[in-house]
């Protein structure tokens, strides 16, 4: 599995488990949804640091070899000098 897939799929269950919990326990939807974002960020933050940290790796990664090969792209698209 890509890091990046298991990253969005924790993020989204570190929102859901606390959004769920302070639904059941009868808070306004809106108000749940506030806290458990604020709840969700502050774990991740500190729990999936490795995680991040793989995945910006991965995505600097991607973003360099499409870089490279944007290069090459541009000088065979520009036009000739003389």
């Amino acid at each position: 599995m890509r890091a990046w897939l298991l990253f969005s799929a924790l993020r989204l269950l570190v929102f859901a488990v606390p959004f769920g919990i302070l639904y059941a326990v009868g808070v306004p939807w809106w108000v749940a949804a506030l806290l458990a974002a604020a709840i969700g960020f502050c774990v991740s933050y500190i729990l999936l640091r490795p995680l991040r940290d793989k995945v910006a790796i991965q995505v600097a990664e991607a973003r360099a070899a499409t870089a490279a090969r944007g290069v090459d792209e541009d000088a065979e698209d520009a036009p000739p000098a003389g």
